[in-house]
């Protein structure tokens, strides 16, 4: 069967089905769709998980043997099928087709993979997949499909805003979803749960200053302690909100974090990148700061992160600032003796 990535939710309330496929090239509503999959299956008791990552030289006998494995194990589990690519080969074909035709009620096949030409909707092993499971095509949203999407994700973070103001977020982030849903959380960040107006989205969404935050990001990753004061001093002086800066360094330092944790599990570097929306040209610093922090260091940045909310909001002394410094440091591995209290 087929369905839209917004009909999702009806269709695991029906009950869940052995085998889902999510396909598509957007990457938030993918990864999106793939968390409520997994929700749903945790539910029904799939607490077991293994995830298995084709690149080359993947071997499909694994998929076989992970299935199989089940006689083991007590519990449920979900086996999910990660390709970087949309190209199964002939192996990678026989062993899908294999797999739709002995299903099991203990396991459930998660598959994520770009998006599938005209030719591969055709194939044999999409038919046994559409036959035996779900088949969630991931599409861009234009036009009024993206309009009523920003409108529910601003509802979803209690900000109320004028369809006038709908299209500004539109028309400011182009169609991607990823930026939207980071620029309504600054807007959230910024004024909270209110109803906002026509300018406070042109004077957030739009201010400039937000890639000098990116800068002081790009500083902290490259270790730069130099650029590190010299760019937050700028910010200061331009009167850039402090949320604004706090906000991005707390969301690398969360994604540094997903990374490093599927790195441990044995996932291929490259896909941890994908996954984690990490393209080519920030994929050096992130690097050489993976190489640089421990998990340690990341959670001490993130009590720091917390330190600074509640200084922000009145709810702890001290200067919001010299704790968004310290995290700079800490990015940069710089031994700075703070009081996190």
């Amino acid at each position: 069967m087929r369905s839209a990535p917004k009909q999702i939710s009806t269709v695991l309330q029906k009950g869940l089905l052995p085998v889902y496929l999510v396909t598509g090239d957007e990457p938030l509503q993918q990864g999106e769709v793939a968390d409520e999959i997994r929700k749903a299956a945790r539910k029904s008791g799939f607490t077991n998980r293994e995830v298995l990552s084709v690149d080359t030289g993947f071997d499909w006998n694994s998929l076989a043997l992970s299935a199989d494995s089940m006689s083991i194990f007590a519990d449920k589990q979900i086996i999910e099928l990660r390709l970087t690519n949309a190209a199964l080969g002939t192996e990678g074909s026989k062993a899908l087709i294999h797999y739709c035709a002995h299903t099991n009620d203990d396991t459930l096949l998660l598959i994520t993979m770009p998006k599938l030409g005209k030719d591969a909707t055709k194939s044999k092993w999409f038919t046994a997949l559409d036959a035996a499971g779900c088949v969630v095509q991931v599409w861009p949203l234009e036009g009024q499909d993206l309009l009523s999407w920003l409108q529910q994700r601003l509802q979803q973070r209690g900000l109320i805003v004028e369809p006038e103001g709908v299209k500004i977020l539109a028309s400011r982030t182009e169609g991607n979803l990823l930026a939207a849903v980071q620029e309504i959380e600054k807007l959230y960040v910024l004024y909270g749960q209110v109803k906002l107006t026509q300018q406070q989205i042109l004077d957030a969404v739009a201010d400039s200053s937000r890639y000098d935050v990116y800068k002081l990001l790009d500083a902290a990753l490259s270790a730069n302690v130099k650029r590190i004061f010299k760019v937050l001093a700028g910010l200061q002086a331009e009167g850039v909100a402090e949320p604004i800066a706090l906000w991005a360094l707390t969301r690398e330092a969360r994604v540094l974090v997903k990374v490093q944790q599927a790195i441990a599990q044995g996932q291929n570097r490259t896909l941890a990148f994908k996954n984690n929306q990490i393209w080519d040209k920030r994929q050096s610093l992130v690097e050489s700061a993976l190489a640089r922090l421990k998990p340690s260091d990341l959670n001490q940045i993130l009590i720091l992160s917390a330190k600074a909310d509640r200084q922000i909001k009145g709810r702890q002394s001290g200067n919001a600032w010299e704790t968004i410094l310290e995290i700079c440091l800490l990015f940069a591995s710089v031994n700075v003796m703070a009081n996190i209290g």
